[in-house]
Formats: C-alpha cells, structure tokens, sequence
C-alpha cells in the first residue's frame, strides 16, 4: 500500500505522524457539537399531532430507521430540528458499545433529536463522508472515557475537544472517501453473510429441539396424530397429559435474604443483578419480604408475558416478583421438561391460553397454565433425547463461535483500515 512522501509528528500520542500538508486539530473546530431536546412523556402525541424525535433506535447500520418512532408535540427552535449534512449520534447510552453510533443525514428531514444524541455539524467542509470517518476513528480511541456513575455518555465538550487528523483538500477528502466506502462496502457484505449464518444456525437449534422434544429421535417409531396443528404427529407410545399432571402452585414468601432472580425469554430463570442499572428499569422495592420464593428445580413464570416464553425451570434458589408463579414440578428428568416446555412447539401453548385486552399483557390464569397439553415420553427416551439435544446444540454452538470470531475479527480489519487511512498511515488517491 503507498504512503506520503513525506511525514510529521501531529503531537498527538495516539494519531502519531501525519502527512506533512495534514494537520491535527481539534473537532470542534471541524464541526459544531449540539445537544437534543430534552422532552417528557406528556410532550409525546401521535404521528399527525408532531414532529419525529430521532434516537438511538432510529440509527441501524449506520443509516435511519424508522420503525420505532417518538412525536411530541413541543415549541421547537431552529437549534432542534436536524438538517441535511449532520452526524446524528448517540451520546448517552446505558449501553457504552452504543456510543458514538452514527448516521449521516443525506437528505432533507423535518426531525427533531433526543436528548441523548448530539450532533456534528461540518463547518469548513461540506464533505460530511469525511467528517464521519474521522469522527468515528476518534471516538473509537476515546470509548474508555465515556463511562461515569451514572451513564455512559459523550459529552459536547469532550467531542470537541478532541484532535483528529484533517486533510484540507476537498479532492484528498472525496478520494479518501471513495476508497474507504468501497472497501467497507465489502467487509459490510462479508458480516453481514456471517450474520445471517448466524441467525440460521439459531434457528435450527430452535428446529433441533423442538423436533426432538415432539417427535423423539427414532425415525421408525410409529406415530399418532396430536390433534395440534403446529405439532403434528408424535410417537404413538407418548403419554399425552397437561401440566396439571406435573405442577403444584404454592407461595412462599418472607425470604427477603435470598437472592433476586429474574424470568426472560431469552434464558428463562436468571439471576438478577440489582447493582445494573440497566437490567432494573423495573421498580424494586426495598422491602422483598412479599416476594416468592423459588427452590432450585421449581417452575416459574411470569404470568403477563409467558405468552412470550418468560419461564422456566429455576437452576437457583431464590426469589421472583410475588406476581409471578411459582410452581413445584414433579418431573423425574427435570432439564428434559426444560428443553422441551421452552422449545418454540410449547411456547405457543402459552400463547394461546392466555387472554387480556391490553396490549403485550395478557394473563395466564392458574386453570390455563393447567391445562396446557404435554407430550412424555418414557423415561428412557427422554434420557436419549436430552443427550442427542446436547450433542447437536453443541455441534451448533460450534459453528456459531466460528461466524462470531470470523464477524470481529472482521469488524477489527475495518476499524484498523479506517484508522490507518484517515491518519494518513495509507495513502490514497483520484489516480
């Protein structure tokens, strides 16, 4: 790859030397860092009564988003509203990998931002691809900065005050530009193929069990109807009862000493870390005396989203929200009942057996969660089962490993090419 002809210290530690006609300067002197607008929920109103207020989740893959929207309805100054040519940015995040995500607006929007995003407004270039580049390689260098006490956030000042490498010619910019989306264009499609193997292998790892917990693993078993439709057939040998076969509601409470623990869809029955802010956006008390205990083994669920799958079998001991259920299980192979009542052929048993007319919290009664159909087969098979699960989630578990290190290291190349080009370390031209 070329470089310069000829070089000089920036005086900058992290940036190093420069091309001799670069400069380091500082951003704010690239660009104009502005706060969002600060709002509150009576601020919100309905898409016709409004003006959008972008946030985070309106960035995906470096571009805008419109899929989940806020309105409000507010006195806004010119200061609020975006225009094109901005770096939209997300500033504070409990999230800190969330910081420094960006989009150019490249075209004209009537939108206001939030709060917790900033944006970069070029001033001695219109080249606003330029401006992206190196914005991102300084904030990339600063990340460990952004963590405080309370948020993750990257302030104005600290955005602007920070230096950056800057080429001054407009032709050296586009050129640096073109080159750079070019090669990111690439390396983008490789992740994004690597991501979607990555999505596959999720779900045939939901297929896998689900297949196994219904069907069983022996090919030549003979089979009956199951009267479900999603299910289909299963071994004809299988018992088909309900839960209520297997369960016994009961409430403990007075345990305040113990362990708080939390019901997911995604993991089912977790322990829950009461110093993260981030994972208790929900109330806690601070008397849990009222709240149920849970023994290791047990079944719990959250009764308002276990349409969802928020349940499972407890591998701890401790206690959950006193509107949860909590249940005694009376199964002999407790992680083949695991498998098989989170498998996506259950979950959809909890769908429809609960009822409400609110959205997102419809209630499972105690008399539903009992009479949801379970398909047992005997105890021998079930032992054979989880062990083929095991093994073939662990094959797949394997293979995703593979895409995700093949996805960072990936991610590194395109950090480090960006780096090496916009400091002047590769050189690039119209040539």
């Amino acid at each position: 790859m070329k470089q310069y002809s000829e070089y000089k210290d920036s005086g900058i530690s992290w940036i190093g030397e420069i091309p001799s006609h670069w400069k380091a300067i500082r951003i704010k002197f690239i660009g104009s860092t502005i706060g969002g607008l600060t709002y509150s929920p009576m601020d919100t109103c309905s898409k016709d009564e409004g003006v959008i207020v972008l946030r985070s989740s309106n960035i995906q893959n470096n571009r805008l988003c419109f899929d989940d929207n806020v309105y409000v309805k507010k006195v806004l100054t010119e200061k609020d509203y975006i225009k094109q040519g901005d770096l939209l940015i997300c500033s504070r995040n409990g999230s800190a990998d969330l910081i420094g995500k960006c989009a150019i607006i490249d075209s004209p929007i009537e939108a206001a931002f939030g709060a917790f995003m900033m944006v970069l407004r070029p001033i001695i270039t219109k080249n606003s691809k330029y401006v992206y580049y190196i914005s991102q390689v300084c904030i990339e260098k600063y990340k460990c900065t952004f963590k405080t006490s309370t948020i993750n956030q990257l302030t104005n000042s600290l955005l602007g005050n920070i230096y950056t490498p800057y080429a001054y010619k407009f032709d050296e910019q586009q050129a640096i530009v073109a080159y750079l989306d070019g090669k990111v264009a690439k390396i983008d499609k490789y992740i994004a193929t690597a991501e979607k193997k990555i999505v596959a292998l999720d779900e045939l790892k939901q297929v896998t069990i689900a297949d196994a917990v219904t069907h069983g693993i022996n090919p030549n078993a003979p089979m009956k109807n199951s009267g479900i439709p999603w299910i289909g057939m299963v071994p004809e040998h299988w018992e088909v009862k309900t839960l209520r076969a297997y369960i016994r509601l009961y409430s403990e409470k007075n345990h305040a000493d113990k362990q708080l623990l939390s019901i997911t869809r995604e993991q089912g029955v977790i322990t829950r870390d009461i110093e993260s802010k981030e994972e208790n956006h929900n109330y806690i008390p601070d008397d849990l005396s009222g709240y149920k205990l849970v023994e290791k083994g047990d079944f719990a669920i959250n009764k308002m989203k276990s349409w969802q799958g928020s349940y499972g079998v407890s591998n701890y001991k401790g206690i959950v929200s006193p509107a949860y259920y909590v249940c005694k299980l009376e199964f002999e192979n407790k992680d083949f009942f695991s498998k098989s009542i989170r498998s996506k052929a259950y979950v959809p048993f909890f769908n429809q057996y609960s009822k409400g007319i609110r959205v997102d919290q419809w209630d499972l009664s105690p008399i539903a969660l009992k009479n949801i159909p379970y398909f047992e087969p005997p105890i021998s098979e079930q032992n054979e089962i989880v062990a083929y699960i095991d093994r073939k989630v662990a094959q797949i578990a394997k293979m995703k490993a593979a895409e995700l290190s093949q996805i960072e290291k990936l991610k590194e190349y395109k950090q480090r090419l960006i780096s090496d080009v916009v400091t002047g370390k590769v050189k690039v031209t119209n040539d």
